[in-house]
């Protein structure tokens, strides 16, 4: 399932590459939703890490993720993996380096959602 979230970026970390060559790189966005603000991490691994690259503390995005779930000795743990992200004063559309099309989220259209 996708989800999409619009916030303020509050903080966007540095890349990290491990031993096994795997990279990721995390974003916390602030969402004003109900009495509380909630801030809200999401990471972006691989080749998505590149999306975050031409992004700003402040600036308003829309992110597109998928949320992923495992279990660890009998704990259980989710992360919001994000692969597509919009800049709110980027009218033309996607931040460079999105998605492409036909990618996650691409195989239906908005008419074909039953909510």
């Amino acid at each position: 399932m996708t989800y999409d979230l619009t916030g303020k970026i509050k903080l966007i970390q540095d890349a990290k590459t491990f031993d096994s060559g795997f990279t990721k790189r995390e974003m916390v966005v602030i969402v004003d939703s109900g009495k509380y603000p909630q801030e809200i991490n999401l990471e972006f691994v691989q080749d998505k890490v590149s999306l975050l690259d031409d992004l700003q503390v402040g600036q308003e995005v829309t992110v597109s993720f998928d949320i992923r779930g495992r279990e660890y000795n009998g704990r259980y743990f989710n992360n919001l993996q994000g692969w597509k992200v919009v800049a709110a004063d980027s009218a033309a559309g996607p931040a460079s380096g999105s998605a492409p099309a036909g990618g996650a989220g691409a195989d239906f259209d908005e008419g074909d959602i039953p909510f």
